[in-house]
Parts: C-alpha cells; sequence; structure tokens
C-alpha cells in the first residue's frame, strides 16, 4: 500500500501525544512550523503561580504512587445497543458507585483506571449510548449516510465531520426534548474516502469537506427511563451551517478595507466558518463558537502577518486553493483575514445569519465563555491555542436584556460588538533563581503572582478606539496577536478552555501543553510555567478583583499540574497524590451541578486514552482528581456537558492514528468491525436512575 505519511516520523514523535495524521489535518503540522510568537514577551512558564501551602507540600511529599482503580464497564465496539450492555451492573455496582471512597459530591463514582480499549470506557453502575454519529440525516430530504457514496449534497444535510463543542439548550413546549448544538472542527478526508489520494483529492470530495465542517443543530430526546438521547430527524429547528453558509462580519473591523475581498468588496459578508473548536453560551440563548486552525487552510502566503498567524508559504495539505481561489493567499490576500474570529449562532431561529464578532479580535480562538457582571454586561474569556500565546477578555459596554421579542433578541445579538478588549499579563512573586525547570517549589513554598488586563481596543456604537500604539482600532482586532506583542502580554503554553465557575467566580485557564519550553531559542521555565518541556500541561486558577467579572487586575494560583501523580512535579491543588487519577494534556472543561470542574484529555501522554475526569474545586476534597470515562482508539475527548443525571461528550477523531485510512482502520468504533469509524457523540447515565456520582 502507498504509504500515507512520507517524512513525517514515527508514531508517538508528535508534540503533546499527537499523531502525524492529528497533526496534518486539525492543524496543519503546526508544531513542526516554527513558533509564529517571535516577540520577547514574558513566558507564563516563568510566571506561573499555585498555591502550594507548606502544608500540602508535605502531604505530597509523601506520596509516590497513584491506586488501581476496579470496577470500570468498558464498553465495546458494536451496534448502538450493544454499547449500552455494561460489563459491571447491578445494584451492588451501583452502590459502590455511589459511595466510592467518600469523594466529593458529584464525584461519588469508582474511577476508570487508565487503560487502552477501543471503545468508550464508563464506570460501573453506568450506561450509555451513541446520541448521533457523523453523517446521520437530521434535514428533511436528507439521505442516509451511505459512505461509499457520499455526496457534498447529502452531507449538507447529515451530521458533520469531527464533532468538538458541545451546547445542550432547553426546548420550552416539548417535554423530554433538548437542542444539541455541535461543532465540527475539521475532516479527515483519509477515514472518510475509500482510495483517498491526498496529492489529488477529487472535487466531490472537497465539497463533502465543505459541507462537513460548520455546525449542526438537532433536537434529541430522552427516554426517561433509561437516560439514553436520540436524534430526532428532520426537525424544523434542525440546521447545518457549513464552510460555505453565509455569515455577517459585525463590529468595529466590519467594512474595514482588511476585510473586503473581489467577492464582497462590503468586507461584511463572508462564506462559512472553519476549524470551530471549543465555544460556550450565551445567557442569552445563543451559542459561541471558536475559529482555530483556520490559517491552514489558506495557501501561499507570503506577509509577515500571515506568518504570525501560521499560514504557510506552499500548497495546503487539502489542496482547496485548487477549488476555490478564496484559499490561495496570493490570489485573495484578505480572505483569511475574515477567519479567526468567535462566531455567534442562533439555535433557535433557523432563518438567521450567524455573525463573526470582530470586536472580541482575530486569533486561534480555542473557547469563549459567558458570564454577567453584576449590571448585566457580559464578560467573554477566551484563549489563544499557540504554543507561547495568549488569552483575552472582552468586556461589554451594553446591558442584555430579558424577554423573547424580535427587539429584544436582536438588542442581545448586538453585545458582542460594543466593548472593551484586553490581554493577559502575569506576574509572579517569586526570585527567577528559584525557578529551575524542573517544577520543584520556590523558597517560599508556593507558586503564585498577580496579573492585570491590558486593553486593547474598545468599540462604541460610535466607532472603535486603539488602545496600542501605532496600531488603528482596524489593525488591532484584524491582528490581534500583534497588539498582544506590542503591549507585553505574558506567553502561554497554548491557552485552550477558558471557564468562570459559576459556584465561586474563580477563573480556569486550561493550558494543554508546551514542548518547546526551555528549549534552544525559546523561552524556559519560570513561576508561570515551573517545568521545562512541558508535555502534561496544568490548569490556573484566576480571582478577578474583588470578585468583579469586569475587574482590570487579578489574582492567580497554580491550580493543577498534570502528569503522573508519582511525578514530584505534579500537583492536584494539595490533595493527596496516592488518591487521584494520572492526567495528561487538559482540553475542554466544564462544570457539574456541584461545582467541580470536569476536564477532557487530549493527546494524552502517560500511554493510555484520553478521557473525562471530575476535580473538585472547593471545599475539604479541592484536588480530588477522578477519571469518569476513557474514549476509543486515536480519539480525543470534547465538549463535555455535565447535567444532574447525564453526561455527554463528543468523541472526535477515532481511529485517526498514524497510517491508517478507510481500507486500514485503526478503530472500529462505534459500529464494530466492517463499518467505516465515525466520529459522534455519546451519552451516559446512571442505570440506576439517580444523579451522576452521588
Amino acid at each position: 500500500m502507498r504509504r500515507l505519511l512520507p517524512l513525517i516520523g514515527a508514531p508517538g514523535s508528535h508534540p503533546g501525544g499527537r499523531s502525524a495524521l492529528t497533526c496534518r489535518f486539525r492543524c496543519g503540522d503546526a508544531c513542526f512550523h516554527e513558533v509564529p510568537n517571535t516577540s520577547d514577551n514574558a513566558y507564563v512558564g516563568d510566571v506561573i503561580a499555585g498555591a502550594i501551602g507548606r502544608r500540602s507540600m508535605m502531604r505530597a511529599a509523601a506520596v509516590v504512587t497513584v491506586a488501581t482503580a476496579t470496577g470500570a464497564a468498558v464498553v465495546g465496539t458494536g451496534a448502538q445497543d450493544a454499547q449500552a450492555a455494561q460489563g459491571v451492573e447491578g445494584g451492588a455496582a451501583a452502590r459502590a458507585g455511589r459511595t466510592a471512597d467518600k469523594a466529593a459530591r458529584g464525584l461519588r463514582f469508582s474511577p476508570v483506571p487508565p487503560n487502552t480499549a477501543d471503545a468508550v470506557t464508563v464506570p460501573g453502575g453506568y450506561g450509555q449510548n451513541v446520541v448521533i454519529r457523523w453523517g446521520e440525516p437530521i434535514l428533511r430530504g436528507a439521505p442516509a449516510f451511505d459512505p461509499e457514496h457520499q455526496t457534498a449534497k447529502a452531507q449538507a444535510g447529515q451530521f458533520g465531520y469531527n464533532n468538538d463543542f458541545l451546547a445542550l439548550l432547553p426546548l420550552p413546549g416539548e417535554r423530554g426534548r433538548q437542542l444539541l448544538v455541535a461543532n465540527h472542527e475539521y475532516t479527515d478526508e483519509v477515514l472518510m474516502f475509500r482510495g483517498y489520494d491526498p496529492a489529488n483529492p477529487t472535487r466531490e470530495q472537497v465539497e463533502v469537506a465543505w459541507a462537513a465542517h460548520g455546525l449542526s443543530a438537532v433536537v434529541v430526546e430522552e427516554d426517561r427511563g433509561t437516560g439514553r438521547l436520540t436524534a430526532v430527524t428532520r426537525h424544523a429547528l434542525n440546521r447545518r451551517v457549513t464552510a460555505t453558509t453565509e455569515f455577517r462580519l459585525t463590529g468595529p473591523a466590519a467594512g474595514s478595507d482588511l476585510l473586503k475581498t473581489s467577492a464582497d468588496p462590503t468586507g461584511r459578508k463572508v462564506l462559512g466558518t472553519l476549524n470551530n473548536c471549543s465555544g460556550g453560551t450565551t445567557p442569552w440563548g445563543t451559542t459561541l463558537h471558536g475559529e482555530e486552525n483556520f490559517n491552514q487552510y489558506f495557501a501561499h502566503a507570503s506577509r509577515d502577518t500571515d506568518k504570525r498567524y501560521g499560514l504557510g508559504t506552499g500548497a495546503t495539505e487539502r489542496k482547496w486553493e485548487r477549488f476555490d481561489k478564496r484559499f490561495d493567499v496570493a490570489q485573495e490576500p484578505n480572505e483569511s483575514h475574515r477567519f479567526g474570529y468567535v462566531v455567534e449562532f442562533d439555535p433557535y431561529d433557523p432563518s438567521s445569519t450567524p455573525r463573526k464578532h470582530t470586536a472580541l479580535g482575530r486569533f486561534k480562538h480555542e473557547a469563549a465563555t459567558v458570564r454577567l457582571t453584576d449590571d448585566g454586561r457580559p464578560v467573554v474569556y477566551t484563549g489563544d491555542d499557540e504554543r507561547f500565546d495568549y488569552f483575552y477578555k472582552f468586556v461589554g459596554s451594553k446591558r442584555m436584556r430579558h424577554g423573547s421579542s424580535r427587539s429584544v433578541r436582536e438588542h442581545n445579538l448586538s453585545l458582542l460588538d460594543e466593548g472593551t478588549l484586553y490581554v493577559a499579563r502575569l506576574t509572579g512573586d517569586s526570585p527567577a533563581a528559584d525557578i529551575d525547570g524542573s517544577g520543584k517549589l520556590p523558597a517560599d513554598g508556593e507558586f503564585d503572582g498577580s496579573g492585570e488586563w491590558i486593553p486593547l481596543a474598545t468599540a462604541t456604537a460610535r466607532g472603535a478606539v486603539s488602545h496600542v500604539d501605532g496600531m488603528t482600532a482596524e489593525e488591532v482586532l484584524v491582528f490581534t496577536r500583534l497588539a498582544g506583542d506590542k503591549v507585553g502580554a505574558t506567553k502561554m503554553d497554548r491557552p485552550e478552555d477558558i471557564q468562570p465557575s459559576p459556584h465561586t467566580g474563580k477563573v480556569y485557564v486550561v493550558l494543554t501543553n508546551n514542548t518547546n519550553r526551555g528549549k534552544a531559542g525559546s523561552a524556559g521555565a519560570d513561576e508561570a510555567n515551573p517545568r521545562n518541556a512541558n508535555k502534561h500541561g496544568h490548569i490556573l486558577e484566576l480571582t478577578e478583583r474583588r470578585g468583579r467579572a469586569e475587574a482590570t487586575t487579578f489574582g492567580w494560583s497554580l491550580f493543577l499540574v498534570a502528569g503522573d501523580p508519582a511525578d514530584p512535579a505534579t500537583y492536584f491543588a494539595g490533595f493527596p497524590k496516592d488518591k487521584v487519577s494520572p492526567i495528561s494534556c487538559p482540553d475542554n472543561v466544564a462544570f457539574d451541578p456541584h461545582g467541580n470542574l470536569w476536564i477532557s484529555t487530549d493527546g494524552n501522554q502517560l500511554g493510555s486514552h484520553d478521557g473525562l475526569l471530575g476535580v473538585a474545586t472547593k471545599g475539604e476534597r479541592r484536588g480530588e482528581l477522578k477519571q469518569f470515562l476513557t474514549v476509543p482508539t486515536g480519539a480525543e475527548t470534547c465538549g463535555p456537558i455535565i447535567q444532574d443525571r447525564r453526561v455527554l461528550v463528543a468523541v472526535q477523531h477515532p481511529g485517526e492514528i498514524d497510517g491508517a485510512s478507510v481500507e486500514k482502520p485503526a478503530s472500529n468504533w462505534p459500529d464494530g468491525p466492517g463499518k467505516i469509524v465515525r466520529p459522534a457523540v455519546v451519552s451516559v447515565w446512571r442505570t440506576d436512575g439517580c444523579d451522576i456520582g452521588v
């Protein structure tokens, strides 16, 4: 068979634990490109602060091993009904799950041990089902999925590929139903098309991929007797948004010369959304979606600004530029400026036009999570998922209105167009000499510090003002990374999801990894990132001044340093390390009803599959971390939703292993041998009908 991956490297050689296939199709081999940020700004590894008291130090020092968990139900590949079967069930297992280790409320289940099963593995006493798979029809007239004869027209009416962020919204008036919204980040063409030739994709294959990107909205219905969720096909609210759907550019940069193209001389309309990673829901009933690795879709770039955003100088992996000139920077230099924004989608109005909010800046948005100030203004946190890049906050100036009238909804849809965009600068409080790159505690026994939000631009109804010397407001919002460079923002280790706790108001910043830290020519460790070659990642805990979301200063501390608990460089908020699950490469996060933070992983570097873990953030069991599930071979855990009686996850890119193809699958999930591997959404519930983890 033709070798698909020449000159890529051996399996396991890719940063962050990703396969070569993942690096090619998700982020365009971003880890093999020169780091885009060449500024001399402070590196978060030099600044990170985590509150580790001396008592916690002594307790942690005594811990050298991780307890082996038992009692997990490993659900293998097979048909949907077979997946719901449990390896360990019944009243005894359920009782064990309720009282396991007297854990924090919401985390009382027997943790799933690290494993490499080609399955979604859940604790004893829990059931599961596949809610919806790639290719299942959701719109009227869409045909059944046929992987051997897939067409762009069919895909445009079917659930998209590589589901990432998930939102589950109420559906008033329809008992037992909710509205599921899913991102479709990117496509794995070698796993989608039999006989795919990466050097010569066909127009049909390219157009199928365009239709498989974007968003899906689909109504789901619950079986109250089991917790199973199933898709309601052809519901009036079901919708697909693709790479060719029309979007509105809004905010201060809309209409700028930097956003005008030959197809859109107004600079206010753009076709499609690409590489939507994580996102968020708004208090006014819409969803937000971050355009992340958009750079990989654009060919033949040459400008310094393109280089800062990671655009390549040659052809792209997918060769889309052969079929639409807008993906060729040499022909359409401004088209790439129209991607890299936070997208807002109104799932309750199938006729609405989605928006791209320029006021929130342009970079590789990993997430966009919202809280309100005390007087009702939106605050949005978002990270730039790149090695040595920054994280941001937008504080709106208009108050949210309550109600469901058209005028109220239109007002609320404009909330993210006026306000101030900030970038974070962190400062540590320990001598630099105390930070040696090993993760060893400084002399004062803790990693912590302070931070400030540096204003970049302020947008009003009358126009926008830049706070960055030498840059206009439009330039700040289109070339936001350069603005962050100029004001001295703190370099971070791939900022991913950022979630404010609805219980405490503290903000959790997830940093997935950065294996370049400490390498020759790259910034080394200091208090904000205490380990060189950070392959496991960590999580910061921010406390806004006086607990106010609009504050311009904050305190910060190290909440969790990921890795094998036997490694002395790891830290779990002071909780005994012999009583936690191992974790590597934290990514998407969500809170449960009890205030626990649930963490999905991407690129596990500990030899086991990625998974979903819950950790207590408050109380005497703060830092208690327990693994709830693992995902199949090659998959990433995404989009966690934690409800009282249900956990949802997006199982993204199963089978994404070096050398895998339709002809040589690396995974049989979810439908078993002989069936094409398919990304899907999974629901998990207690088989005794009780709440999760209590």
